[in-house]
């Protein structure tokens, strides 16, 4: 049960991230999940480096710390593309 919350966690801190990033309509419901994931992964290393908590459960600070992440996937991935 907990890996579904965390696909569900990840998803969600992907779809926020690509509505601040104004890619909504040019990515799916999969790769909002994948960004998610993998955009937890990221901010959490950003924030451990700036000495602050990575990612600690289910709750508003973890989110932030996903989407975070999932924002500089999207901005890298939009520098990479040009």
């Amino acid at each position: 049960m907990g890996i579904i919350l965390w696909i569900i966690f990840g998803g969600v801190a992907g779809w926020i991230a690509s509505m601040i990033m104004n890619t909504n309509g040019n990515q799916g419901m999969i790769k909002d999940i994948v960004l998610g994931i993998v955009g937890g992964l990221v901010g959490g290393y950003v924030m451990v480096f700036f000495g602050q908590g990575a990612i600690s459960g289910f709750n508003l600070y973890s989110l932030g710390v996903a989407v975070l992440g999932a924002v500089i996937i999207i901005y890298l991935g939009r520098m990479v593309k040009l």
